[in-house]
């Protein structure tokens, strides 16, 4: 596996949320974090997993996510594992918004399959700090991610199926 996750944050808990998901999956491959507005569309070219998160704004995508969506080109993204997550308030989502909900649905239009649904982190106000154990649960994602990966895509070393290094 080698999985970029592409982030935009505001206050630090996306960020935080996206090394933590990075630091799982290199039990899997190569993980990396970059943040949207520095990503260069060249980054993609080694990456068979994509992971996109921001924080939910306005019931929408950062501008900087929704930017970097815009500007990389769909048939690039089509060839990966892609999953989106964000950062929100925990509260019902039809009061809050979803990015990832929102990136998820920009991307299927475009053609591109979300690998899993998108997943929400929670903050207990709108500056932080995430709630106890979402750090924990974005470690577990991360590894749905990578056995989802493994399942759809089976990627062998050696003639054995993707495993945790």
């Amino acid at each position: 596996m080698n999985a970029l996750v592409v982030y935009d944050s505001q206050y630090g808990n996306t960020e935080r949320v996206a090394q933590a998901i990075a630091e799982a999956l290199r039990a899997f491959g190569r993980a990396r974090t970059v943040r949207s507005g520095v990503a260069p569309l060249v980054e993609l070219d080694e990456v068979d997993t994509l992971i996109l998160g921001c924080p939910t704004q306005g019931w929408r995508p950062t501008q900087t996510m929704r930017d970097f969506l815009e500007n990389t080109p769909a048939e690039s993204l089509r060839r990966l594992a892609v999953v989106c997550f964000d950062t929100r308030l925990h509260k019902p989502r039809w009061l809050t918004g979803s990015a990832a909900a929102v990136l998820a649905r920009k991307l299927k239009q475009a053609g591109v399959r979300s690998l899993m649904p998108p997943e929400s982190f929670f903050v207990v106000a709108t500056e932080g700090p995430l709630e106890p154990g979402e750090l924990e649960r974005a470690a577990a994602w991360a590894r749905a991610i990578a056995s989802e990966v493994a399942r759809a895509h089976p990627i062998t070393s050696g003639g054995t199926p993707l495993a945790p290094a």
